[in-house]
């Protein structure tokens, strides 16, 4: 498979490896979730593939959420090493994604229907889901190390981002990096995705709806502000159940 990057490759490995490279010297819990939940990948790899906004990117939120937290159980219950963990999780959402694509029909019905599905159990999730006290962790590896090592590895990732379409929009490429460096927060990891599922499936209702008419670009740009505008309230609910105390611990 030939692979030809573009500029909006090039932005993408900068952008995520700008991002996980955050995480790994965020120390909290939950600023690492938040990090890791920012829609940016999504947004450049859309743009990379130049492919409006479909049922596919709606079944790359389901890998990603299967992914997350695979992780979670093969580290945390399974007790695999997290290097482990995170190569079965990406190799479940690689097989997931070949899997829907295959069994899910990509028309505006199924686009509809599965985010609205979606929404109703991202609000299950967020009311329902725990809190669990988990220690922070501050990578001690200098940024001028850490960094390029993050973006060799966020490269490697784009060769697959082809093959899988739309659903290659949620892939894990800051997740990959993400989970290693929030390896002691897994659970608090977890406990973000119903609010990417809040509020990213509107960010893609927003994009489909407004792309006929303005394009991808613009569709996106939209889909940005509604991502925002329920960002907030949201993570505000989700933080006043998360007091700062769990965040304490770990800075090895």
């Amino acid at each position: 498979m030939s692979f030809a990057p573009n500029l909006f490759d090039l932005a993408l490995v900068l952008a995520v490896s700008l991002q996980a490279t955050a995480m790994a010297y965020l120390h909290a819990p939950r600023l690492k979730a938040l990090i890791l939940c920012l829609p940016v990948p999504f947004t450049l790899v859309s743009l990379s593939l130049g492919q409006p906004v479909d049922t596919s990117n709606l079944l790359g939120i389901i890998c990603i959420l299967t992914y997350v937290h695979l992780v979670r159980v093969l580290h945390h219950y399974g007790r695999a090493p997290i290097v482990v963990a995170i190569a079965a999780g990406v190799g479940a959402y690689i097989g997931l994604g070949w899997l829907l694509l295959r069994a899910v029909p990509i028309t505006p019905r199924s686009f509809w229907g599965l985010g609205v599905a979606l929404l109703a159990a991202g609000g299950l999730m967020h009311r329902r889901q725990g809190v669990r006290p988990e220690p922070g962790h501050r990578t001690q590896l200098p940024v001028w190390v850490k960094l390029p090592l993050v973006l060799a590895l966020v490269s490697l990732l784009l060769i697959v981002k082809e093959s899988l379409h739309g659903v290659a929009t949620m892939f894990p490429m800051v997740s990959v990096p993400g989970a290693y460096e929030a390896r002691h927060s897994l659970w608090t990891l977890g406990r973000q995705m119903p609010v990417f599922i809040l509020t990213v499936v509107p960010m893609m209702m927003a994009a489909r709806l407004a792309q006929p008419w303005i394009g991808i670009e613009g569709g996106l740009a939209v889909g940005w502000l509604v991502f925002l505008a329920l960002l907030v309230p949201l993570v505000r609910d989700l933080w006043a159940r998360q007091p700062g105390r769990l965040e304490c611990g770990s800075t090895a």
